[in-house]
């Protein structure tokens, strides 16, 4: 990567760091970045929770939960390096745990991570499709 000097017409080589050389960390930054501006993605999505831990039988969170466009559940497990092979398997298991997840369920997720600054079911309909998500329940 490098920085360009317009005045001077020159690019400057920038030295590669890691995050943790940055001293960034994953919940503190990383996932505040996406979930203030989740479009960063590549695509709109609406963040409906953080560190969601509302699975039966397990203590296991994922970083971010959100809805798509066309209404689908978007799972965004955040790693600020290489965490090898099992972030693979992580995200698939968060999935099979979110499959079950009701329409009903959807609105309290996003309900209690909106708090009582605003109602849920009036929030959906500034989503323009999310109507197509909560149609499948």
């Amino acid at each position: 990567m490098y920085l360009i000097d317009r005045e001077k017409n020159r690019i400057l080589k920038l030295k590669q760091k890691s995050f943790s050389e940055l001293k960034f960390r994953e919940r503190d930054h990383l996932q505040e970045w996406i979930a203030n501006d989740p479009s960063s993605l590549g695509e709109e999505l609406l963040i409906i929770q953080k560190e969601f831990n509302g699975f039966n039988d397990t203590n296991e969170r994922l970083d971010l939960l959100a809805l798509d466009k066309l209404g689908n559940l978007v799972i965004i497990e955040n790693k600020l390096d290489d965490s090898g092979k099992d972030v693979t398997w992580q995200v698939i298991k968060y999935a099979s745990y979110c499959a079950s997840l009701t329409k009903q369920d959807i609105v309290n997720i996003y309900q209690a991570y909106l708090g009582s600054s605003a109602n849920a079911q009036e929030k959906f309909p500034d989503f323009s499709t999310i109507e197509n998500y909560l149609k499948y329940y």
